[in-house]
């Protein structure tokens, strides 16, 4: 197996959630929801991908909250 971590794609404006979260945000009253003041999260969830190098399946583990990930090759 080979093991790398799962970084999310670039984001598209013609998506439909996209398209939703412009349009409510549109107008007098700017955004949908408050912004936060500060980040209730100190860590973030970390996903790994692990591909298999016979057959090239991949599969992705669940998020592990962890601080600090690092990969080390062996």
């Amino acid at each position: 197996m080979k093991v790398s971590i799962y970084k999310a794609g670039k984001r598209r404006g013609s998506a439909a959630g996209e398209r939703r979260h412009a349009l409510r945000k549109k107008g007098y009253g700017g955004q949908k929801f408050p912004k936060l003041a500060k980040p209730a999260k100190t860590t973030k969830k970390v996903v790994l991908i692990e591909t298999c190098t016979v057959c090239k399946k991949k599969m992705m583990n669940k998020g592990i909250r962890i601080r600090k990930f690092e990969l080390v090759a062996v």
